[in-house]
């Protein structure tokens, strides 16, 4: 029996459906108008992408309407909306990607990668070794700071605190140091170390204290979610085994929140990397290379790439552009560590 056979008076339990290729005819029709009327009217490629998107997110939903119920016709809207959405926020990243790799590919050597630049003048081959070093010593220094800090605020917040009045005041310092500006932490870092060591101070180590203020929220909050996600039920097993708290907390707690505890390191690792301001203020710039992160200037990344391009000649902006390629680089790096390490230490399902 089909739906034409259904007696008056009855509710059909079937109704028509599209057919699968119905969303790719919906959207070359859409891409075709939004061309045609961007030749007829002048327009560029986002009028026209703009164009298609709302024929394509209008049509589709209205023809499932005609076809098959109202239901399904705001199912379609709504999927057209959110994939819309998606390719919009999808937009700047890939542009932004494209314009790095484009402006930037053809810097990146052995040389630019293992030279500084002591000493360059004019043509002279230069590079970021310098930055590159500093960026690494400096951030891993302020990881090192705030890693066990915001891990172990974040335990207490969760397994100790219980809402009482310090775990309140706690929370509410961390979200106010949530939203501080970078240059505010870089000036913080700066008059502290000029407080102990004298006005003319500039070391490395500064930069990491005044990352390590950016670090510490970022890494509370999100090792804060990740210890509230572990079942309680975990937690009253182990007590009821005789299992101290502390071990508890290190033996289950910890190993099944690990995954996502690492994660959130890594976006604040990566949240900081970039930072200019503090770095600028505090640990300075100079041309050569310096490990000792107590004594002397030395440079980062985001301050190889601020003075690089305000040199204001093609040279300096072709390194700006290849020190981005390479910052860009180490946070993807980053983040797909990240994953590794969150799909090893991952909680077993057992399926």
């Amino acid at each position: 029996m089909t739906v034409l056979d259904v007696p008056k008076g009855t509710i059909p339990l079937t109704h028509g459906r599209l057919p699968q290729w119905a969303p790719l005819l919906v959207g070359a029709v859409a891409i075709a108008f939004g061309g045609l009327l961007g030749v007829v009217a002048g327009g560029g490629l986002v009028a026209m992408s703009v164009v298609a998107v709302i024929v394509y997110v209008v049509a589709l939903p209205l023809w499932s309407a005609a076809v098959e119920n109202r239901r399904a016709a705001v199912d379609r809207f709504v999927t057209g909306l959110i994939w819309s959405a998606f390719a919009v926020a999808c937009v700047p990243l890939v542009w932004l990607i494209t314009m790095v790799i484009q402006n930037g590919a053809s810097t990146i050597n052995q040389q630019f990668l293992t030279f500084d630049m002591r000493n360059v003048i004019g043509d002279a081959q230069g590079g970021l070794y310098h930055a590159l070093m500093g960026t690494l010593l400096i951030t891993g220094a302020a990881a090192l700071m705030s890693v066990p800090i915001g891990i172990f605020a974040a335990i207490y917040l969760v397994e100790y605190g219980k809402k009482n009045r310090l775990a309140r005041v706690i929370t509410f310092l961390v979200d106010v140091m949530t939203g501080i500006p970078s240059i505010v932490a870089g000036l913080f870092a700066l008059a502290l170390f000029v407080l102990i060591f004298g006005p003319a101070v500039r070391c490395g180590f500064g930069g990491s204290v005044a990352l390590s203020l950016l670090m510490v929220p970022t890494v509370v909050r999100s090792a804060e979610e990740m210890l509230m996600l572990v079942p309680d039920d975990l937690r009253e097993a182990s007590y009821a085994l005789g299992v101290p708290k502390w071990r508890t907390i290190t033996k289950v707690v910890l190993p099944t929140a690990l995954g996502g505890i690492v994660t959130g390191v890594v976006l604040a690792i990566s949240r900081v990397i970039g930072e200019t301001a503090p770095l600028l203020v505090v640990a300075g710039f100079t041309d050569s290379v310096n490990f000792d992160l107590f004594h002397g200037r030395m440079m980062t990344l985001p301050v190889f790439i601020f003075t690089q391009y305000a040199s204001a000649t093609p040279k300096g902006e072709a390194y700006a552009w290849g020190g981005a390629l390479v910052l860009i680089a180490i946070v993807m790096l980053l983040n797909l560590i990240a994953r590794v390490i969150g799909k090893i230490f991952a909680p077993k399902t057992g399926r």
